[in-house]
């Protein structure tokens, strides 16, 4: 006896499901790794952000360096000591005369 029902042939209509399902889950892995959280654009956003803050952090890293210098010059040179305070608190010795300057730019009239 020839069984002929023995190879089994996929109906059209589960081949088309089979496929719709198919292209249904890949276009969603596609969206996902795009556009999901932690997806492609999100990464490189914060790779961006992650640049930026390195770029921050030397900045404040020289900062630093430079009033560390000034510290320093503070700390050892009398004279520039001198010349912040005198700045900073407006002191004058007495035989020295203060100008001081207007900002808006009139003039001394």
């Amino acid at each position: 006896m020839l069984n002929v029902a023995s190879g089994k042939k996929k109906s059209p209509v589960g081949k088309k499901l089979f496929y719709l399902v198919t292209a249904i889950l890949l276009l969603a892995s596609l969206v996902t790794t795009f556009f999901g959280k932690k997806g492609f654009l999100d990464i490189q956003k914060q790779k961006k952000r992650y640049d930026e803050l390195v770029a921050q952090i030397k900045e404040f890293d020289r900062q630093i360096e430079k009033l560390k210098a000034e510290i320093e010059a503070l700390e050892t040179n009398p004279q520039i000591l001198e010349k912040e305070v005198r700045e900073r608190l407006w002191l004058i010795k007495p035989e020295e005369k203060l100008i001081i300057r207007r900002k808006d730019g009139a003039s001394g009239q």
